[in-house]
Protein backbone atom coordinates (compact mmCIF):
# COMPACT_ATOMS: atom_id res chain seq x y z
CA UNK A 1 0.00 0.00 0.00
CA UNK A 2 2.96 2.54 0.78
CA UNK A 3 4.46 2.07 -2.55
CA UNK A 4 1.13 2.64 -4.13
CA UNK A 5 0.62 5.75 -2.23
CA UNK A 6 4.17 6.73 -3.14
CA UNK A 7 3.38 5.76 -6.99
CA UNK A 8 0.59 8.07 -6.53
CA UNK A 9 1.81 10.96 -5.19
CA UNK A 10 4.82 10.79 -7.70
CA UNK A 11 2.33 10.89 -10.75
CA UNK A 12 0.49 13.40 -8.99
CA UNK A 13 3.48 15.85 -8.72
CA UNK A 14 4.43 15.17 -12.34
CA UNK A 15 1.14 16.17 -13.50
CA UNK A 16 0.99 19.62 -11.43
CA UNK A 17 4.84 20.53 -12.90
CA UNK A 18 3.48 19.65 -16.24
CA UNK A 19 0.51 21.67 -15.72
CA UNK A 20 2.86 24.66 -13.94
CA UNK A 21 5.12 24.44 -17.16
CA UNK A 22 2.19 24.87 -19.02
CA UNK A 23 1.32 28.09 -17.75
CA UNK A 24 5.02 29.36 -17.57
CA UNK A 25 5.04 29.02 -21.77
CA UNK A 26 1.44 29.61 -22.78
CA UNK A 27 1.71 32.65 -24.40
CA UNK A 28 -0.42 35.70 -23.39
CA UNK A 29 -3.62 36.98 -25.00
CA UNK A 30 -3.51 40.48 -26.91
CA UNK A 31 -4.76 43.48 -25.12
CA UNK A 32 -8.80 43.66 -25.26
CA UNK A 33 -10.61 44.88 -28.38
CA UNK A 34 -14.71 45.78 -28.63
CA UNK A 35 -16.93 45.83 -31.65
CA UNK A 36 -18.80 48.88 -30.32
CA UNK A 37 -17.33 51.92 -32.85
CA UNK A 38 -14.69 49.25 -34.26
CA UNK A 39 -14.02 49.24 -38.29
CA UNK A 40 -14.33 45.80 -39.02
CA UNK A 41 -13.62 44.38 -42.77
CA UNK A 42 -14.80 41.80 -44.70
CA UNK A 43 -13.29 40.47 -47.84
CA UNK A 44 -16.04 37.86 -48.77
CA UNK A 45 -18.52 40.01 -46.75
CA UNK A 46 -21.52 39.60 -49.61
CA UNK A 47 -22.95 35.90 -48.96
CA UNK A 48 -22.31 33.40 -46.80
CA UNK A 49 -20.03 33.43 -43.43
CA UNK A 50 -18.89 36.78 -44.40
CA UNK A 51 -22.11 37.95 -44.22
CA UNK A 52 -23.47 36.41 -40.85
CA UNK A 53 -20.04 37.74 -39.53
CA UNK A 54 -21.08 41.81 -40.89
CA UNK A 55 -24.50 41.23 -39.71
CA UNK A 56 -23.00 40.17 -35.90
CA UNK A 57 -20.68 42.74 -35.92
CA UNK A 58 -22.83 45.86 -36.87
CA UNK A 59 -25.61 44.21 -34.67
CA UNK A 60 -23.15 45.46 -31.52
CA UNK A 61 -22.13 48.64 -33.27
CA UNK A 62 -19.42 48.41 -35.78
CA UNK A 63 -19.12 50.10 -38.77
CA UNK A 64 -18.44 47.36 -41.26
CA UNK A 65 -16.74 47.60 -45.15
CA UNK A 66 -17.66 44.70 -47.04
CA UNK A 67 -15.56 43.75 -50.16
CA UNK A 68 -16.77 41.24 -53.00
CA UNK A 69 -16.26 41.14 -56.63
CA UNK A 70 -20.17 41.23 -57.69
CA UNK A 71 -21.37 44.70 -56.90
CA UNK A 72 -25.03 43.91 -57.06
CA UNK A 73 -24.91 40.81 -54.51
CA UNK A 74 -22.81 43.64 -52.21
CA UNK A 75 -26.01 46.36 -52.93
CA UNK A 76 -28.33 43.38 -51.43
CA UNK A 77 -25.63 42.19 -49.09
CA UNK A 78 -25.92 46.34 -47.78
CA UNK A 79 -29.11 46.41 -47.45
CA UNK A 80 -29.60 43.24 -45.32
CA UNK A 81 -26.44 44.13 -43.02
CA UNK A 82 -28.39 47.85 -42.42
CA UNK A 83 -32.14 46.20 -42.16
CA UNK A 84 -30.73 44.03 -39.19
CA UNK A 85 -30.34 47.01 -37.28
CA UNK A 86 -31.84 49.87 -38.66
CA UNK A 87 -30.24 53.75 -37.79
CA UNK A 88 -27.09 51.84 -36.83
CA UNK A 89 -23.81 52.17 -38.71
CA UNK A 90 -22.01 53.24 -41.52
CA UNK A 91 -22.03 49.94 -43.85
CA UNK A 92 -20.02 50.69 -47.16
CA UNK A 93 -19.03 48.53 -50.08
CA UNK A 94 -16.36 47.85 -52.40
CA UNK A 95 -16.96 45.99 -55.21
CA UNK A 96 -13.62 44.40 -56.15
CA UNK A 97 -11.57 41.09 -56.85
CA UNK A 98 -8.91 40.96 -54.04
CA UNK A 99 -6.62 39.18 -56.04
CA UNK A 100 -5.53 40.91 -58.72
CA UNK A 101 -4.08 43.69 -57.29
CA UNK A 102 -2.43 44.95 -53.92
CA UNK A 103 -1.89 48.39 -55.21
CA UNK A 104 -5.80 48.61 -56.07
CA UNK A 105 -6.48 46.55 -52.67
CA UNK A 106 -4.45 49.03 -50.68
CA UNK A 107 -5.92 52.26 -52.50
CA UNK A 108 -9.82 51.10 -52.03
CA UNK A 109 -8.83 50.62 -48.09
CA UNK A 110 -7.64 53.83 -47.98
CA UNK A 111 -10.54 55.32 -49.42
CA UNK A 112 -13.41 53.21 -46.94
CA UNK A 113 -10.76 54.24 -43.85
CA UNK A 114 -11.17 58.04 -44.63
CA UNK A 115 -14.65 57.99 -44.20
CA UNK A 116 -14.78 54.88 -41.03
CA UNK A 117 -12.04 55.24 -39.46
CA UNK A 118 -9.02 52.88 -39.82
CA UNK A 119 -9.45 48.90 -39.90
CA UNK A 120 -9.21 47.74 -36.25
CA UNK A 121 -10.51 44.10 -37.40
CA UNK A 122 -10.05 42.59 -40.81
CA UNK A 123 -11.67 38.65 -41.63
CA UNK A 124 -9.94 37.27 -44.51
CA UNK A 125 -13.20 35.23 -45.81
CA UNK A 126 -13.22 35.80 -49.11
CA UNK A 127 -12.56 32.67 -51.18
CA UNK A 128 -13.55 30.07 -53.65
CA UNK A 129 -13.44 25.76 -53.75
CA UNK A 130 -13.06 23.24 -56.17
CA UNK A 131 -13.65 19.57 -56.00
CA UNK A 132 -12.41 17.15 -58.45
CA UNK A 133 -9.56 14.25 -58.49
CA UNK A 134 -6.07 15.69 -58.85
CA UNK A 135 -5.32 13.93 -61.85
CA UNK A 136 -8.65 15.48 -63.98
CA UNK A 137 -8.21 19.13 -62.28
CA UNK A 138 -6.20 21.62 -64.47
CA UNK A 139 -3.49 23.45 -63.60
CA UNK A 140 -5.02 27.14 -63.57
CA UNK A 141 -7.76 25.79 -61.03
CA UNK A 142 -4.37 25.30 -58.71
CA UNK A 143 -3.66 28.64 -59.83
CA UNK A 144 -6.21 30.38 -59.07
CA UNK A 145 -7.76 28.92 -56.50
CA UNK A 146 -4.12 30.07 -54.65
CA UNK A 147 -4.40 33.35 -56.33
CA UNK A 148 -8.29 33.95 -54.17
CA UNK A 149 -7.48 32.04 -51.09
CA UNK A 150 -4.25 33.02 -50.15
CA UNK A 151 -2.90 35.95 -52.32
CA UNK A 152 -6.07 37.94 -51.98
CA UNK A 153 -5.64 37.77 -47.92
CA UNK A 154 -2.02 39.09 -48.48
CA UNK A 155 -3.52 41.76 -50.12
CA UNK A 156 -5.82 42.77 -47.59
CA UNK A 157 -3.55 41.89 -45.15
CA UNK A 158 -0.65 43.99 -46.58
CA UNK A 159 -3.05 47.10 -46.24
CA UNK A 160 -4.01 47.28 -42.81
CA UNK A 161 -0.67 46.06 -40.84
CA UNK A 162 1.17 49.07 -40.93
CA UNK A 163 -1.49 50.95 -39.79
CA UNK A 164 -2.45 48.50 -36.71
CA UNK A 165 1.36 48.32 -35.74
CA UNK A 166 1.17 51.94 -36.02
CA UNK A 167 -1.73 52.19 -33.40
CA UNK A 168 -0.72 49.20 -31.37
CA UNK A 169 -3.85 47.66 -32.14
CA UNK A 170 -5.59 45.48 -34.38
CA UNK A 171 -7.36 41.98 -34.94
CA UNK A 172 -6.94 39.83 -38.13
CA UNK A 173 -9.02 36.64 -39.00
CA UNK A 174 -8.43 33.77 -41.70
CA UNK A 175 -11.04 32.15 -42.28
CA UNK A 176 -9.69 28.66 -43.50
CA UNK A 177 -11.32 24.83 -43.83
CA UNK A 178 -10.83 21.77 -42.01
CA UNK A 179 -10.00 20.67 -45.26
CA UNK A 180 -6.85 23.41 -44.38
CA UNK A 181 -6.17 20.67 -41.51
CA UNK A 182 -6.26 17.45 -43.28
CA UNK A 183 -6.30 16.40 -46.94
CA UNK A 184 -9.83 15.65 -48.30
CA UNK A 185 -10.44 13.43 -51.40
CA UNK A 186 -11.00 15.74 -54.18
CA UNK A 187 -9.65 18.74 -52.50
CA UNK A 188 -5.92 18.94 -53.95
CA UNK A 189 -5.99 22.58 -55.37
CA UNK A 190 -8.37 23.71 -52.65
CA UNK A 191 -6.73 21.82 -49.38
CA UNK A 192 -3.44 23.43 -50.51
CA UNK A 193 -4.50 26.58 -50.83
CA UNK A 194 -5.95 26.81 -47.31
CA UNK A 195 -3.02 25.09 -45.51
CA UNK A 196 -0.99 27.67 -46.71
CA UNK A 197 -3.50 30.32 -44.68
CA UNK A 198 -1.98 28.48 -41.75
CA UNK A 199 1.53 29.08 -42.78
CA UNK A 200 0.80 32.71 -43.15
CA UNK A 201 -1.01 33.22 -39.98
CA UNK A 202 1.36 31.55 -37.56
CA UNK A 203 4.07 33.70 -38.53
CA UNK A 204 1.98 36.94 -38.50
CA UNK A 205 1.21 36.09 -34.92
CA UNK A 206 4.78 35.68 -34.30
CA UNK A 207 5.60 39.10 -35.89
CA UNK A 208 2.79 41.04 -34.91
CA UNK A 209 2.25 39.89 -31.18
CA UNK A 210 5.11 42.71 -29.96
CA UNK A 211 2.75 44.96 -31.71
CA UNK A 212 -0.26 44.23 -29.87
CA UNK A 213 -2.10 42.64 -32.65
CA UNK A 214 -4.14 39.34 -32.44
CA UNK A 215 -4.34 36.52 -35.37
CA UNK A 216 -7.01 33.74 -35.58
CA UNK A 217 -7.30 31.11 -38.02
CA UNK A 218 -10.32 29.44 -38.51
CA UNK A 219 -10.78 26.09 -39.74
CA UNK A 220 -14.93 25.76 -40.59
CA UNK A 221 -16.68 22.15 -41.33
CA UNK A 222 -18.80 22.37 -44.10
CA UNK A 223 -21.39 25.15 -44.03
CA UNK A 224 -25.00 25.88 -45.34
CA UNK A 225 -24.45 28.83 -47.60
CA UNK A 226 -25.16 29.10 -51.38
CA UNK A 227 -21.64 28.18 -52.37
CA UNK A 228 -21.72 25.02 -50.86
CA UNK A 229 -25.14 23.55 -52.38
CA UNK A 230 -23.37 25.06 -55.41
CA UNK A 231 -20.24 23.33 -55.15
CA UNK A 232 -22.23 19.69 -53.97
CA UNK A 233 -23.79 19.60 -57.21
CA UNK A 234 -21.03 18.65 -58.59
CA UNK A 235 -18.37 17.30 -56.09
CA UNK A 236 -17.12 13.91 -56.23
CA UNK A 237 -18.82 11.39 -54.11
CA UNK A 238 -15.76 10.39 -51.85
CA UNK A 239 -15.58 14.26 -51.38
CA UNK A 240 -18.97 14.44 -50.36
CA UNK A 241 -19.18 10.95 -48.04
CA UNK A 242 -15.91 11.95 -46.08
CA UNK A 243 -17.02 15.79 -45.78
CA UNK A 244 -20.58 15.30 -44.46
CA UNK A 245 -18.94 13.47 -41.33
CA UNK A 246 -18.17 16.39 -39.35
CA UNK A 247 -21.79 17.63 -39.87
CA UNK A 248 -23.43 20.66 -41.35
CA UNK A 249 -23.22 23.82 -39.65
CA UNK A 250 -25.63 27.21 -40.25
CA UNK A 251 -23.87 30.29 -41.28
CA UNK A 252 -24.80 32.45 -38.68
CA UNK A 253 -23.24 30.02 -36.18
CA UNK A 254 -20.25 29.86 -37.52
CA UNK A 255 -19.79 33.57 -38.03
CA UNK A 256 -20.23 33.94 -33.87
CA UNK A 257 -18.08 31.55 -33.00
CA UNK A 258 -15.17 32.79 -35.40
CA UNK A 259 -16.12 37.00 -34.13
CA UNK A 260 -16.13 35.79 -30.34
CA UNK A 261 -12.10 33.81 -30.75
CA UNK A 262 -11.03 37.36 -32.81
CA UNK A 263 -12.28 39.28 -29.93
CA UNK A 264 -10.92 37.01 -27.24
CA UNK A 265 -7.37 36.90 -29.23
CA UNK A 266 -7.64 32.88 -29.45
CA UNK A 267 -5.33 32.06 -32.21
CA UNK A 268 -7.51 28.95 -33.44
CA UNK A 269 -10.94 28.60 -33.59
CA UNK A 270 -12.40 25.13 -34.70
CA UNK A 271 -16.29 24.10 -34.91
CA UNK A 272 -18.32 21.45 -33.45
CA UNK A 273 -16.65 18.30 -31.75
CA UNK A 274 -14.73 16.98 -34.76
CA UNK A 275 -13.26 20.61 -35.27
CA UNK A 276 -12.41 20.57 -31.37
CA UNK A 277 -10.26 17.31 -32.45
CA UNK A 278 -8.70 18.32 -35.02
CA UNK A 279 -7.83 21.30 -34.17
CA UNK A 280 -5.97 20.11 -31.07
CA UNK A 281 -4.37 17.41 -32.84
CA UNK A 282 -3.33 19.62 -35.50
CA UNK A 283 -1.81 22.17 -33.03
CA UNK A 284 1.60 20.98 -33.62
CA UNK A 285 3.82 24.07 -33.69
CA UNK A 286 0.82 26.60 -33.63
CA UNK A 287 0.64 29.13 -30.69
CA UNK A 288 -1.24 28.36 -27.51
CA UNK A 289 -2.39 31.23 -25.10
CA UNK A 290 -5.36 29.29 -23.16
CA UNK A 291 -3.84 27.17 -20.55
CA UNK A 292 -7.09 25.35 -20.96
CA UNK A 293 -6.61 24.01 -24.41
CA UNK A 294 -2.72 23.66 -23.59
CA UNK A 295 -3.66 20.96 -20.91
CA UNK A 296 -6.42 19.21 -23.56
CA UNK A 297 -3.39 19.05 -25.97
CA UNK A 298 -1.09 17.64 -24.01
CA UNK A 299 -3.27 15.54 -22.14
CA UNK A 300 -5.41 14.28 -24.77
CA UNK A 301 -2.97 14.00 -28.01
CA UNK A 302 -2.62 10.41 -27.65
CA UNK A 303 -6.86 9.24 -27.69
CA UNK A 304 -7.02 12.14 -30.08
CA UNK A 305 -4.46 10.25 -32.68
CA UNK A 306 -6.28 7.03 -31.73
CA UNK A 307 -9.60 8.59 -32.94
CA UNK A 308 -7.98 10.00 -35.97
CA UNK A 309 -6.52 6.73 -37.12
CA UNK A 310 -10.48 5.56 -37.29
CA UNK A 311 -11.62 8.45 -38.81
CA UNK A 312 -8.35 8.00 -41.52
CA UNK A 313 -9.65 4.24 -42.06
CA UNK A 314 -13.16 4.91 -42.60
CA UNK A 315 -12.08 7.54 -45.33
CA UNK A 316 -9.95 4.97 -46.64
CA UNK A 317 -12.59 2.41 -46.98
CA UNK A 318 -14.86 5.27 -48.70
CA UNK A 319 -12.79 5.82 -51.06
CA UNK A 320 -12.42 2.08 -51.68
CA UNK A 321 -16.16 1.34 -51.79
CA UNK A 322 -16.74 4.57 -54.39
CA UNK A 323 -13.74 3.29 -56.67
CA UNK A 324 -15.14 -0.67 -56.61
CA UNK A 325 -18.66 0.97 -57.56
CA UNK A 326 -16.93 2.74 -60.14
CA UNK A 327 -15.00 -0.32 -61.73
CA UNK A 328 -18.16 -2.43 -61.33
CA UNK A 329 -19.90 0.22 -63.53
CA UNK A 330 -17.21 0.46 -66.08
CA UNK A 331 -17.23 -3.37 -67.14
Amino acid sequence: MEAVFWCLTAIGILLLLIIVVLIAVTGSYPGSIKLNSSHVLISGGSSGIGLEIAKYCYQRGSNITIMARNKKKLGAAQLQIENSLPNGGLVQIVALDISDSAEEVNNEIEKVEARSGPVDILINCAGISHAEAFQTTAVDKFSNLMKVNYLGSVHCCKAVVPGMVQRRKGRIAFVSSQAGQVGVFGFSAYSASKFALRGLAETLQLELRPHNIGITISFPPDTDTEAFHIENENKPEETRLISETAGLFSAEYVAKSIVKDVLKGNFMNTIGMDGFILGHLSAGMAPCNSILHAIFQVYLMGIFRIISLCYLKSFDCIVAKCAARKSDKSE
